[in-house]
């Protein structure tokens, strides 16, 4: 009888080890580091950020790039708590470096941390606060009812059906703003805030169709003007320096499908395109609609990304942030886990630190 061994091989002690739980909200992976990690330093999620650039890039790298991951790789590493009331803190990764906030990982964690029991399971939402680079976040999770639960998996183990969170307040920077670029002409633009900064691009003024099989042309001119506005912009958040950055460009567009306002196609760090709607990204959209009076409080719009997956958002209030009158989005969507790996690095691999193509 055949007997298939593979199973039974194990890494020699010394090698590093790193434990991932990989998830996907609206089809954007996430990478959640689960173990193995290095500890960080510093007492701020933004020092710890500090410090992972410094001592532990290379660990970025071979996490998020090829033979590991892949030029879209998105990844997050779970950090202590810098609140005494958050459940913890969370570090966000990707092929450029590392981001100051991300929806959709919210999303994700937010899933994971409840079915993990990373928090205590409450019903029927489970509300709890997680610390990112860019302030606390309000986390939702929304379980199957417990009898039912047991009775469609016959298990006690909490099931989450759907999670939300509450954003850092979104404001707009900059409106109705254009820039030449080369190759592409005048582009029309404004910019806004939802954790991170994006320039917000009306695909049909450009000529661009966001459709799937427009992938290339999509990343090739968000690639283009991010370059542009890098060059001639100075985006300043109003209380951190560290925050202080143009995170991407979202294209808008018509949505394929009724009931939805819009189409968002985010193209982010080094040419990644967002395969969901893009958190942060909705969170800006909802403050620039607010400003524009075409969205109230309180009122529920939805959003598609180019693979047709979806977020909802809602403003649950105004505020107002240094300069800026901002609002607090709330922003909801789903999450799926697609895997539990081991990574191992061979100290004689040349290629252990990994290589990415872009």
């Amino acid at each position: 009888m055949f007997k298939n061994a593979f199973a039974s091989w194990q890494p020699p002690s010394h090698w590093q080890q790193i434990s991932c739980l990989d998830c996907h909200t609206g089809g954007e992976p996430l990478r959640i580091v689960t173990s193995g990690f290095p500890a960080l330093e510093g007492d701020t999620v933004l020092a710890q950020r500090r410090d992972c650039q410094q001592r532990f890039d290379h660990l970025r790298r071979a996490l998020m790039f090829e033979p590991r991951g892949h030029a879209d790789m998105y990844g997050c590493i779970i950090l202590p708590p810098e609140r005494s009331d958050s459940a913890f803190g969370v570090l966000f990764l990707h092929n450029e470096g590392y981001s100051t906030m991300c929806g959709h990982a919210m999303i994700a964690l937010a899933k994971v941390a409840v079915e993990a029991g990373v928090v205590a399971a409450t019903y029927p939402v489970t509300h709890f606060q997680v610390d990112a680079p860019c302030g606390q976040i309000q986390l939702y999770a929304e379980l199957v009812p417990a009898a039912q639960n047991q009775a469609d998996h016959n298990s006690k183990a909490p099931k989450v059906q759907r999670c939300w969170f509450d954003n850092v307040p979104s404001f707009v920077l900059a409106a109705d703003q254009q820039t030449q670029v080369a190759a592409i002409g005048a582009v029309p633009y404004q910019l806004a805030y939802g954790g991170a900064f994006y320039a917000y691009v009306e695909a049909s003024r450009i000529g661009l169709e966001l459709q799937m099989n427009n992938h290339r042309q999509i990343i090739r001119y968000g690639e283009l003007i991010k370059q542009q506005l890098l060059a001639e912009v100075s985006v300043q958040h109003p209380f951190a320096d560290d925050l202080s950055l143009l995170y991407g460009v979202i294209f808008t567009g018509p949505a394929a499908k009724a009931g939805v306002l819009q189409r968002n196609v985010c193209v982010f760090a080094d040419g990644q395109l967002d395969r969901s709607p893009t958190g942060s990204g909705v969170s800006g959209l909802a403050a620039l609609l607010y400003q524009q009076g075409k969205l109230s409080l309180g009122q529920p719009i939805r959003i598609e990304s180019i693979v047709g997956s979806e977020f909802s958002v809602v403003i649950q209030s105004q505020c107002e942030y240094g300069p800026y009158q901002a609002v607090i989005p709330q922003v909801a969507g789903t999450a799926y886990v697609t895997a539990s790996q081991q990574f191992v690095f061979d100290p004689l691999d040349p290629l252990a630190e990994g290589f990415i193509f872009r």
